[in-house]
């Protein structure tokens, strides 16, 4: 059985997909996927073992150039290869027109959530089938019975597995213990825990004995780790990585601190220790997920954050 996913974007919203897909595989085991996604997330998908073809898109930057005759171009060759396998079954695990319209150019019986379950209803114009889940469930439960119930298998919602080959990530495998990540970088300025709060929990995790390691995406995401580096030589800001790079970074580190961002969701997928800093969201919907995960708000103070963080670390790996 071949089955096509559509969830094209952003990164949270890629790996909270990944359980769903490692569920399918534990219980189709002739079940394979191919998924679409945004080029600059390909590597994610890829990572896993039952997904054997990724498709790119560029609807992002698509949108930036719409009348250019390279778009054109683009978008022939993406729907060509788009139809080139006919799928038993095309999953829209999105719910957004763009990803309906995906769904509908491909081969395939096309699969959804129902309009008074989804984000964007008009989607729903392009499904074949629908299905209603709890709007009140966690994103990635929501995914994972959309998928259980579109292949028709059972998954245990108190197992959770996102399935990553992390020898794909990183061939090394090697752990510094006294390595953290810092993802202090977001796209939503509300989302953003003040400067001076990161400076002064950078230094508390140096004072007891940690290097702290600083990414960045961004031209102004590397001004503000500078400024949070500045005068401690225990943090370092990263050079600018790929995708692929910060992944590796994280699976070496012995637990991460983030605000809400996608990152801080693919820290959870390599289970890895991560505290998420929670401003206007809820997590209870879209935080990150599974085992040694703490959630807090993002008006804490840097020594509440950091007692907490290092209970994090105490506990012990999930079997």
């Amino acid at each position: 059985m071949r089955v096509l996913i559509v969830k094209v974007s952003s990164l949270g919203d890629i790996i909270h997909t990944l359980p769903a897909v490692t569920d399918a595989h534990r219980a189709h085991r002739g079940l394979s996927f191919d998924w679409v996604v945004e080029e600059n997330f390909v590597d994610v998908p890829s990572w896993h073992p039952a997904v054997d073809r990724v498709i790119p898109v560029a609807i992002r930057r698509w949108r930036r150039n719409l009348w250019r005759t390279a778009f054109k171009r683009e978008v022939r060759a993406f729907k060509k290869t788009l139809q080139t396998e006919r799928y038993d079954l095309v999953i829209d695990a999105q719910g957004l027109i763009k990803s309906g319209i995906i769904s509908w150019m491909s081969r395939g019986l096309t699969i959804g959530l129902s309009n008074h379950t989804i984000r964007e209803p008009l989607a729903t114009l392009f499904y074949n089938k629908r299905y209603s889940v709890p709007w009140e469930d966690h994103a990635v439960d929501r995914i994972r019975q959309l998928f259980s119930r579109a292949l028709k298998h059972d998954y245990d919602r108190d197992e959770i597995n996102y399935g990553l080959d992390t020898s794909l990530v990183d061939a090394e495998s090697s752990v510094n213990n006294k390595q953290l990540v810092f993802l202090h970088a977001t796209t939503w300025p509300t989302k953003h825990w003040p400067e001076t709060y990161w400076r002064h929990l950078a230094h508390i995790a140096a004072e007891n004995g940690f290097s702290v390691l600083l990414p960045w995406g961004s031209e102004l995401e590397r001004q503000r780790a500078q400024r949070i580096a500045a005068g401690n030589d225990r943090i370092t800001v990263l050079e600018q990585l790929p995708l692929k790079g910060v992944a590796r970074m994280i699976y070496r580190s012995a637990g991460v601190i983030a605000v809400d961002t996608g990152l801080g969701h693919l820290a959870a997928a390599l289970s890895k220790p991560t505290l998420s800093l929670y401003g206007p969201t809820n997590p209870g919907l879209c935080g990150t997920f599974g085992h040694q995960q703490i959630h807090m708000k993002a008006s804490h103070q840097p020594e509440t954050v950091w007692a907490q963080f290092e209970k994090l670390l105490r506990m012990p790996e999930p079997p």
